[in-house]
């Protein structure tokens, strides 16, 4: 039987990052893959029904055991890790962290944050500092698969049916795109996705993405008075336009953001490409106004056509679903008190598979995989906290 802390360091071997830029399904193929390898293990294990579907989605179930009526419980993870930072994962392990800096195999220190002093002594898995360390979502993975394991074993406690799912390309918002609930068959779900242990979410961002596209005139320099159009510049004063205090790195708690996540251009053309998130869904359509005024504001200016806005939504905010369903909040926070672990109910500062699906028919708050720091060369995660988990997991499904 392998541990969750050899699997997760298996799983991270795997180069799963996403790419938005294509619209394939999974979007690379190291998703293929991981999907391959997890699939080959739940049917190791005795889960014949385990198998990976021509988009990537990996699905599989156990059945009941006892003669209990149970509710079947779906527990979902997703494969692809953030394109924020490179995905080739080389880990590196503190066997008893001594609650000091970290400083990781290139150079790159992490400072002890508010969360780490509670770290100290635990066995910590680290980045080399050159990549993302995939706990985001490998963790999740890794509990589940641990977890079904255990549930295979003769001596497993009683418990429903069991549905697990594993998708590709949550990092760039399809991950529930192509699921297949009425197949997966759950009442309700988890998605393993969360951060430090202990958190219990199920109210996220309404969010949307915006690509700006700008169309500039190409003047030489020396005589370009009243005649050239910078589109390099133009990006620039587009962006000047939005408030810099609703940036993420100056937002917290149910505060919403505009997030310029990725910038090209020259004299000819630019793009700027966005993400907006709020929790409160008014707040975020008067996010998405403020950036379609500022485009007719420049078009005004500078001719129409000069700049063009592709706004898109995501997800929404799953909390008008879940909230609908008590007993699944109360049947998580019940399996972390049982297992010795405070529950945090918090609103994510993000999303989840869990929003989508949720209001497609499937209620699905998130839970902690035990990370922090995702999305970054400074990731890390106790293994302690990821063995905690299983164990929150064996509790809500048996409970």
């Amino acid at each position: 039987m392998s541990s969750v802390k050899e699997r997760f360091l298996r799983y991270v071997q795997v180069e799963t990052t996403s790419n938005e830029e294509n619209e394939g399904c999974p979007s690379t193929e190291g998703q293929l893959e991981l999907g391959r390898m997890l699939v080959r293990e739940l049917r190791e294990m005795g889960i014949d029904d385990a198998r990976q579907d021509e988009d990537g989605y990996v699905y599989a179930s156990i059945p009941a055991k006892g003669e209990k009526q149970r509710p079947v419980i779906g527990l979902i993870a997703h494969m692809d890790t953030s394109d924020a930072v490179p995905g080739a994962t080389k880990p590196q392990i503190i066997p008893a962290y001594d609650g000091g800096p970290i400083t990781l195999l290139n150079g790159m220190v992490i400072d002890p944050f508010d969360d780490l002093p509670g770290l100290t002594g635990k066995e910590l898995i680290v980045t080399s500092g050159d990549s993302v360390l995939g706990a985001d979502d490998k963790a999740g993975i890794a509990e589940i698969m641990t977890l079904c394991e255990k549930l295979m074993h003769p001596d497993a406690p009683e418990h429903g049916k069991i549905c697990i799912g594993f998708t590709p390309d949550e990092e760039i918002g399809r991950g529930a795109d192509r699921f297949r609930i009425r197949e997966f068959g759950a009442n309700f779900a988890y998605t393993v996705d969360g951060g430090a242990l202990g958190e219990l979410e199920y109210e996220c961002f309404n969010a949307s993405s915006c690509t700006v596209r700008i169309k500039g005139k190409s003047i030489h320099p020396g005589s370009a008075k009243d005649k050239m159009v910078n589109a390099a510049q133009l990006a620039m004063e587009f962006n000047a336009m939005l408030p810099a205090w609703e940036r993420p790195e100056h937002t917290e708690g149910y505060e919403g953001f505009y997030h310029l996540t990725e910038m090209s251009g020259n004299t000819e053309t630019a793009e700027l490409r966005y993400i907006l998130r709020d929790h409160d869904g008014e707040k975020l359509e008067k996010k998405k106004a403020l950036m379609q005024a500022a485009g007719d504001y420049l078009n005004g200016r500078y001719g129409a056509g000069t700049v063009n806005l592709t706004i898109r939504d995501s997800y929404r905010n799953m909390k008008e679903v879940v909230e609908k369903h008590p007993e699944i909040i109360e049947r998580a926070r019940k399996a972390f008190l049982e297992n010795g672990v405070e529950p945090v109910i918090k609103a994510i500062r993000g999303g989840t598979d869990g929003a989508r699906l949720s209001f497609e028919g499937l209620p699905c708050p998130n839970l902690s995989t035990g990370g922090y720091n995702f999305h970054g060369r400074q990731e890390l995660i106790p293994v302690q906290s990821m063995e905690k988990m299983t164990e929150v997991l064996m509790s809500i499904v048996c409970g």
